[in-house]
């Protein structure tokens, strides 16, 4: 009977020769380094080429900045279309503005046009002078044709006269109306027409009452009445 102890066999914990790895750890550097190159295959999708890490970027050129500035020329453009049609647009106030001073002018020479055709009180006024001037003259005694011609042809002739210079007042401002576009700084818009055909009404009345006045003063239309000859006894 064999009374030595039997010896128990344990598994062999010596370090492996030089030269050779471990199979547990060549599996796990395997496994790291297939990971690490299917992170660097990885591709951007705008550029197809392997993804890169950005660079650092200078704070001054954001991409806003550079939107901010890509879009600064056009809101400049836009404005400065903006402000052109403005300034080709008429403005309102200058519409009403033109023409006014022509339009008053106008007017006038309507109205001394319808003076001188009627009278003024300033016609009759002088008139009534003269004919007081020609009673004091003719009272201390004169002859019958010259109490006519001092006490009613002078008032008359004087009327005449005045007619008449509202007449020509009114002739020289309505040709003024009218010939005033063709002088000076020539305008942008052509002369409204009613300041024309008020112009020209005062035209015709200024010529109308020049010649009246004209037949007056020079006894054309009704001559001075004449007095009779006393009859001899």
């Amino acid at each position: 009977m064999n009374t030595t102890p039997s010896k128990t066999t344990t598994p062999s914990t010596t370090t492996p020769p030089a030269g050779t790895t471990d199979p547990a750890e060549g599996s796990a550097d395997a496994v790291t380094e297939e990971a690490t190159a299917q992170d660097s295959l990885v591709k951007d999708p705008a550029t197809d080429s392997p993804a890169k890490d950005p660079a650092p970027k200078d704070t001054t050129g954001t991409p806003s900045d550079a939107a901010d500035s890509g879009t600064a020329p056009d809101d400049l453009a836009g404005q400065s279309d903006d402000d052109d049609d403005d300034a080709l647009e008429p403005d309102p106030f200058d519409e009403a503005r033109h023409g006014v001073g022509a339009g008053a002018a106008a007017v006038v020479s309507a109205a001394l046009g319808v003076v001188a055709l009627t009278g003024a009180w300033t016609g009759r006024v002088a008139a009534e002078r003269e004919t007081l001037i020609g009673q004091i003259q003719t009272s201390g005694g004169g002859s019958a044709a010259q109490q006519i011609s001092e006490i009613y042809g002078d008032a008359w002739h004087t009327t005449a006269l005045v007619n008449g210079v509202f007449a020509v007042l009114a002739l020289l401002v309505g040709v003024f109306v009218l010939v005033r576009p063709a002088f000076g700084a020539p305008s942008e818009r052509p002369q409204p027409t009613w300041v024309r055909a008020v112009a020209l009404a005062g035209v015709a009345l200024g010529v109308l009452g020049v010649l009246i006045s004209a037949g007056m003063y020079f006894d054309l239309f009704v001559s001075l009445p004449t007095a009779g000859v006393p009859a001899g006894g």
